[in-house]
C-alpha cells in the first residue's frame, strides 16, 4: 500500500502513527507516535517497562500492532512480515545480538548479505572492516570465542550486509565496557555520515548525548517528549529519565 504524503513529509524516511501494541491482553503501546527523518540518528529513552523495545519490535514486524499506522520510505509496512519489512531496507540489531556462535565472522556476514540498493554503495566485509578494525583481525573466529562488545559490533555488521537504510538498535551500549561503547558510538556517527539513518533505544544518557540528533522520550507507552536532543534538559530528565 503506498501513502500519499505531501511535500513537508517527504523527508521522513520512518513515520509511527498512533500504534497500539498488545501483548495477549496487556496494553502496552497507547496511540504512540513518532517522525524520523533520513539520515538522522535518533534515540528512544526511558525507563524499564516502558515500552521502548516494543515500539522497536512492533516497527520491525516483530509485534503487530492493532491499531495505527506504520510508514517507511512512504509505503504502509503494517502487518507485513519481518523478512518483508528488512528487505525494504530496514535492519534490526535485537537486545540480544543473535549472532551465529558456531560460525565464523566472515560467515556470519555472508549470512546477512543481500543484493545491494540502487543510488547506495553496497557493504562489503572491507568497508565493514573499516569501520570495525576490531574485527579485521578475527576473521575467521568463531562468534562463540569474540568478546560481548565484539558481538555488538559483529551484530551491527551482518545487519549492514544487507543494505539497510534505516538500522533500528535496541539497547546497543548494554553491559559494553566504556572503550568499546566510544568505538561503538564511533561508527554509529560514521554511518550517519554515509547516509544510514538510525533509531535506537537506549539507558546510557551520555552515550545517547553523544551521537543523536533526536530524543523521544516513551512513558507509559507513549511519546511524551519530542525534541531535539540538545533541548533535552535536567528537568526533563529528572521527570521521566530518573529511577
Amino acid at each position: 500500500m503506498e501513502i500519499t504524503q505531501d511535500k513537508k513529509e517527504n523527508h521522513y524516511i520512518l513515520e509511527v502513527r498512533a500504534i497500539n501494541s498488545f501483548y495477549g491482553k496487556a496494553h502496552i503501546l497507547h496511540d504512540l507516535s513518532l517522525e524520523m527523518e533520513k539520515g538522522s540518528v535518533a534515540v528512544l529513552l526511558g525507563r524499564n517497562g516502558v515500552g521502548k523495545s516494543t515500539t522497536l519490535k512492533s516497527i520491525m514486524g516483530i509485534v503487530i500492532p492493532k491499531r495505527g499506522e506504520i510508514i517507511f520510505k512512504g509505503r504502509s509496512i503494517l502487518g507485513l512480515p519481518s523478512y518483508k519489512i528488512c528487505a525494504l531496507g530496514l535492519g534490526y540489531v535485537p537486545e540480544d545480538r543473535r549472532i551465529f556462535t558456531g560460525l565464523t565472522i566472515m560467515e556470519n556476514l555472508e549470512v546477512g548479505r543481500r543484493p545491494p540498493r540502487k543510488g547506495f554503495e553496497p557493504w562489503t566485509p572491507d568497508r565493514i572492516f573499516k569501520l570495525f578494525p576490531n574485527l579485521k583481525n578475527m576473521k575467521n573466529r568463531l562468534g562463540g570465542q569474540i568478546s560481548g562488545g565484539e558481538q555488538q559490533m559483529l551484530s551491527i555488521a551482518r545487519t549492514l550486509m544487507g543494505n539497510p537504510e534505516l538500522i533500528i538498535l535496541d539497547e546497543p551500549s548494554e553491559g559494553l565496557a566504556p572503550v568499546i561503547v566510544d568505538q561503538l558510538g564511533e561508527a554509529i556517527i560514521e554511518l550517519k555520515k554515509e547516509g544510514v539513518s538510525i533509531l535506537l533505544a537506549e539507558q546510557n544518557l551520555n552515550f545517547a548525548r553523544s551521537i543523536c540528533d533526536k530524543v523521544f522520550i516513551v512513558d507509559h507507552g507513549r511519546v511524551c517528549f519530542d525534541n531535539a536532543i540538545c533541548n533535552l534538559t535536567e528537568e526533563v530528565c529528572e521527570q521521566y529519565l530518573a529511577v
